[in-house]
C-alpha cells in the first residue's frame, strides 16, 4: 500500500515538474517530437511563407521599403520566399495599435529592438560603463 502511494507521488512530482518547466523543455524535446505534438503544447501554429507579392499587396512596403521593384523582379538575384514572417507579423501589430504607416511601424520596431539590446535610438549604448568618448 506505501509502495503505491509512494510510487503515485513521485510520478505526480514528475508531471508537475513537466509541465512546470515545459517552456524550457519544450524548445529541446521539439528537435525530436512531431509538429504537431509540440504544437499542442505550445499554442504553436506554424506560419505559412507569404511571397513578396503577398506580402507586398498587404500593404507591407512603401517608398522608402519597396519590395517590389528590389525583390520580385527575375533579375534581382533574391532566393528568399518573402519577409521574415514574426517581423512582418509585429509590423502589422504595431501599425493596428499605434494606427501608423508601415514606415513608422518600422521604426517603432526597430528603436524596441535597439532598446532591448541596450542601444539608445540614435546609436550610443545605454550603459552607464561605456566609453563613448576619449576626453
Amino acid at each position: 500500500m506505501f509502495f503505491h502511494l509512494s510510487a503515485l507521488s513521485v510520478f505526480l512530482i514528475i508531471a508537475f515538474l513537466i509541465i512546470y518547466y515545459r517552456s524550457r523543455i519544450l524548445p529541446i524535446a521539439s528537435k525530436y517530437l512531431p509538429t504537431s505534438l509540440v504544437a499542442k503544447f505550445t499554442n504553436y501554429e506554424p506560419l505559412r511563407n507569404f511571397s513578396f507579392s503577398e506580402q507586398a499587396n498587404a500593404g507591407i512596403t512603401s517608398n522608402n521599403f519597396d519590395l517590389e521593384s528590389n525583390n520580385i523582379s527575375e533579375n534581382s538575384g533574391e532566393s528568399r520566399i518573402g519577409l521574415d514572417e514574426r517581423g512582418v507579423e509585429e509590423i502589422r501589430r504595431i501599425m493596428a495599435i499605434e494606427k501608423c504607416t508601415f514606415d513608422q511601424a518600422r521604426l517603432i520596431r526597430h528603436n524596441r529592438i535597439l532598446a532591448k539590446n541596450g542601444i539608445a535610438p540614435d546609436g550610443t549604448p545605454m550603459d552607464s560603463k561605456a566609453i563613448t568618448r576619449l576626453s
